[in-house]
């Protein structure tokens, strides 16, 4: 039977080059093994720790991952990629190169007769003034032009040195799981209270993975991340259940 799959937070670029080609090429293998029996692929979000696409130029690297998410797509099978915090700098490269659909926001998709709400999971729920700030002044397109104007060279040298800076200050492998105070969690109850019916919420962005029951019905999944857990989703038609890669 064929799966749905579903992957997030590679954060490619980090900490250094060897590291992060070392993790491409695992999530290469993953991609390998699951290929034959995909029906369809969605990635999360955070797939690069900078992207952006300059007008005639889009960042060095990265390209045997790229090939494929174009071999998936060649094949028939549908790749779904979301915006995340790090890599919402899209503007139609995925689409046109790679054949890949791209989701600025979270969507609702009835998967068999299952019903998954999915996004990368940056600025939902309640609070967080300061980030919900910074993700405003990141997709404003006033902001978007004036960065463009910036030799790529001096941009991005500028925007990754920013980024690596923040991810290796914030996930130093000392996470904290804050149970109903989670803001995607807060988030979900307050899709539930409006009358939401999705039988699971599916997120990256926090990057701990795990299956959390709402009700009896209905569950958040965090897919968490690529870094140190190596871990993703399965949908069977029936369940979604959170596996571990192993590489070896």
């Amino acid at each position: 039977m064929k799966k749905i799959y579903f992957a997030s937070d590679f954060h490619l670029g980090i900490p250094d080059a060897a590291s992060s080609f070392a993790r491409e090429k695992r999530l290469l293998k993953w991609l390998d093994q699951i290929q034959p029996d995909c029906a369809e692929l969605f990635i999360l979000g955070d797939i690069f720790d900078f992207w952006f696409e300059y007008k005639l130029v889009v960042p060095k690297g990265f390209v045997r991952l790229q090939a494929k998410f174009a071999s998936f797509t060649d094949a028939g099978i549908p790749v779904h990629f979301f915006h995340g915090n790090h890599d919402l700098w899209q503007f139609g490269y995925f689409e046109k190169e790679l054949g890949v659909q791209v989701h600025a926001k979270p969507i609702i998709r009835q998967l068999g007769s299952t019903q998954f709400y999915i996004g990368h999971g940056d600025g939902l729920g309640p609070g967080q003034t300061r980030f919900k700030l910074i993700l405003g002044i990141y997709r404003n397109p006033f902001f978007q032009k004036l960065f463009a104007f910036f030799h790529p060279s001096i941009g991005m040298g500028l925007a990754n040195w920013l980024s690596h800076r923040s991810k290796l200050k914030t996930f130093d492998g000392n996470f904290t799981f804050y149970d109903e105070g989670e803001h995607l969690i807060q988030h979900c109850r307050t899709l539930i209270k409006d009358g939401d019916t999705s039988s699971y919420y599916v997120f990256g962005h926090r990057h701990l993975p795990m299956v959390y029951d709402l009700n009896a019905n209905q569950k958040y999944v965090n897919l968490g991340d690529w870094i140190g857990f190596n871990t993703y989703a399965v949908f069977d038609g029936i369940d979604l259940k959170l596996e571990k890669f192993e590489s070896e």
